[in-house]
């Protein structure tokens, strides 16, 4: 039952499982296809992203074609053996060890783009920073990721391409940018830990170490409950937790309790 517009624990706890279960997916595709209505479900929940002077200006080019996803692999192959020689020694042989995409292997490919005209000249709210079309799009990219985790659908992210050349494959005209290219596809299993991660490219930086009180350098992580172990204990637990009453506790009520 709702509150004043609150969720029900169970309905707020399936949205933190959402956010911190929400992997960028490179492996595990299977060749199960997006059921249309689902795929529709998913485009919505984009649509639905906030947008600074509602200016929506998102569009959506979904791609099936062997032969697309073929070339745009090959693209990626282009682009990445270039990044690959950034990396020398131990980073490098990891850098080259990484699956970086999963272009053919997902079912279906999605490229998100930015139409910057979108609204015309004056776009209410973007007079200052006219960057914030791109982060609309931004945010239509991460409805989609968490609604597409709620339906157990994985999506990668695919970074590394020549977007001027992606536009030829594709159509994009010049005017509109391309803000991303994601592969979507129902999945064998979600990874516990993001891959980079496992593979010890990178760690996670404890959110403590990332908050300012006030001003920039006063850090309040001293002061404020782990962030990072509720998160850890959600994902093992799966809000399956009680607390001394017997009670179902929430993650956010185990994160509160410290």
């Amino acid at each position: 039952m709702r509150t004043n517009g609150r969720f029900s624990n169970a309905e707020r706890e399936a949205v933190y499982r959402a956010i911190f279960e929400r992997r960028d997916v490179r492996r595990n595709f299977t060749p199960t296809p997006i059921p249309d209505a689902v795929m529709m479900r998913l485009l919505t929940a984009a649509h639905h992203a906030g947008s600074v002077g509602f200016m929506q200006p998102w569009d959506f080019v979904v791609i099936r074609n062997r032969a697309t996803k073929r070339t745009v692999k090959d693209l990626f192959v282009e682009a990445n053996t270039k990044a690959s020689v950034r990396y020398a020694g131990t980073k490098g042989a990891l850098y080259r060890q990484l699956k970086l995409e999963g272009i053919e292997e997902a079912p279906i490919n999605l490229c998100i783009t930015c139409s910057r005209k979108r609204g015309g000249p004056n776009v209410l709210g973007r007079s200052t920073v006219r960057a914030t079309d791109l982060y609309s799009t931004c945010c239509a990219v991460q409805n989609l990721w968490l609604a597409a985790r709620a339906e157990g659908i994985g999506v990668g992210w695919v970074s590394i391409l020549d977007h001027k050349k992606l536009k030829q494959v594709i159509g994009v005209p010049h005017s509109v940018t391309i803000l991303a290219y994601l592969c979507l596809g129902y999945v064998s299993k979600f990874e516990d830990r993001p891959d980079l991660e496992a593979a010890g490219w990178r760690s996670r930086i404890p959110v403590g170490q990332l908050i300012h009180d006030e001003s920039w350098g006063n850090r309040i992580h001293d002061k404020r409950g782990d962030g990072d172990a509720h998160h850890q204990g959600l994902h093992k637990n799966r809000g399956r937790g009680k607390n001394q009453t017997g009670r179902r506790t929430t993650g956010v009520e185990r994160q509160s309790a410290g």
